[in-house]
């Protein structure tokens, strides 16, 4: 799925790609519908970088793009080409990850394309979510995490955690894509809209 601007999964204007399939499956993540990798729309890379250039030239102030899932590092080999066209032009790549940093350089050993997804990102959120230990809302909490053990990782000197971006208040985007309602940001707000609209708005 692509949101092709939002405000909500990174800092900044962003797309957001979410790529499907995810073999971590973490207990309450906001995200289950990406667990099963024969789910969501198969696109050729060609067809993502084409909507990375398009939002590019199209999106006003447009600052980077934002990789989540599912899990991107199980495709990280494809992730890190559309991470790398994103940097070519002059966007930057923050990439969402259930697995811990340490785990990420463990795997590159026989996954040459994690390195080459690491190498692209200026932003990484790494660790799995852990439904009993919730992130506090900011300004206690850090925006973008979703439980205590998670960490941002600056990659570049892109981004820093003095940047007062990093403690605004987490946000919560409706859009129509493709023919879909799709609701994305803060997880809190988006689980309890969804159950909402499956007890018929009551």
């Amino acid at each position: 799925m692509i949101v092709d601007e939002t405000e909500a999964e990174g800092p900044g204007r962003r797309l957001a790609l979410w790529l499907q399939g995810c073999p971590i499956r973490c207990p309450g993540c906001c995200n289950p519908e990406m667990f099963a990798e024969d789910r969501g729309t198969p696109m050729a890379i060609a067809e993502v970088v084409a909507r990375v250039e398009r939002a590019a030239a199209r999106v006003p102030g447009i600052e980077g793009i934002s990789i989540l899932g599912g899990e991107p590092f199980a495709q990280a080999e494809s992730a890190a080409e559309v991470a790398r066209a994103a940097r070519l032009r002059g966007l930057t790549v923050m990439t969402y990850s259930g697995y811990a940093l340490a785990e990420l350089h463990d795997q590159a050993r026989t996954r040459p394309g994690i390195t080459a997804l690491l190498d692209q990102c200026d932003l990484l959120v790494d660790g799995r979510y852990d439904q009993t230990r919730p992130e506090p809302p900011p300004p206690s909490g850090r925006r973008w995490l979703g439980s205590t053990n998670q960490v941002m990782h600056y990659l570049t000197p892109a981004y820093a955690s003095e940047d007062p971006r990093m403690q605004d208040a987490n946000t919560l985007e409706i859009h129509w894509v493709d023919g879909r309602l799709v609701i994305n940001g803060w997880p809190a707000g988006a689980a309890a809209l969804a159950n909402i609209r499956r007890s018929g708005g009551r």
